[in-house]
């Protein structure tokens, strides 16, 4: 099986990778794969998944086996990182935060309470969001999510993601990677999106800083 147009890029060499993963060991290596890239979001499911479609149309395994080896890599994946939020605990985020520049304990506090509102919704619908699909599921450890819950919400997402792009790679064949054209497009209005999050965020810490020094400077000048 071969994986996208020779190209000599860094993705070509993934594809490459994940598909001796899966001419070796079959449906588990897309497993392992997709378990991989939920530690590692470089890695793309969005090349690897429709590989693991085309395989199954090839014949090499069975579509249901491409579809619940790769929701169970994810599910495998997003525990790990489960795990690593549960290390990490609120606690030891405010100790960090205070020591940040322009982060404040408090700020730890209210993403918290914000995903012990949201999180099921989060989990569910971050799981079909590119790089988030990976990173959701560290809050979850964090705020301590019960871990059926979070197990079925991961599993839904996931499975949903999952068969979106094997099942293209079924269909699509040798031209699975049309889809990979519009699986970028998302990515980068994600990208955007969190970038011009993070922009918005430091201006307003920032010219609050700003005026808080002000301020203190007027006070000072009256004294």
């Amino acid at each position: 099986m071969t994986a996208s147009p020779a190209d000599g890029s860094w993705l070509t060499a993934l594809s490459d990778w994940a598909v001796s993963l899966m001419d070796v060991i079959g449906p588990i290596g897309a497993g392992l794969a997709i378990a991989l890239e939920n530690l590692f979001p470089p890695l793309p499911s969005e090349v690897i998944l429709p590989l693991a479609g085309l395989a199954a149309s090839r014949g090499s395994f069975t579509l249901i086996e491409a579809l619940a080896w790769t929701t169970a890599g994810s599910i495998v994946g997003a525990f790990a990182l489960y795990g690593l939020g549960a290390w990490l605990g609120a606690d030891r985020l405010r100790r960090l935060a205070a020591h940040i520049p322009l982060l404040h304990p408090e700020d730890i506090d209210r993403t918290v309470a914000w995903f012990q509102r949201h999180g099921g919704k989060a989990i569910f619908f971050g799981r079909m969001l590119p790089v988030f699909r990976s990173l959701i599921s560290i809050p979850a450890g964090i705020t301590r999510m019960p871990l059926l819950k979070f197990g079925l919400l991961t599993a839904a997402g996931s499975l949903i993601w999952n068969s979106i792009f094997v099942l293209s790679g079924f269909f699509l064949g040798e031209s699975w990677h049309v889809v990979e054209q519009y699986a970028e497009i998302l990515q980068y209005i994600v990208i955007i999106g969190a970038v011009g999050g993070v922009a918005f965020f430091i201006h307003r810490r920032v010219r609050s800083l700003l005026e808080h020094r002000r301020n203190g400077a007027v006070e000072d000048g009256a004294s």
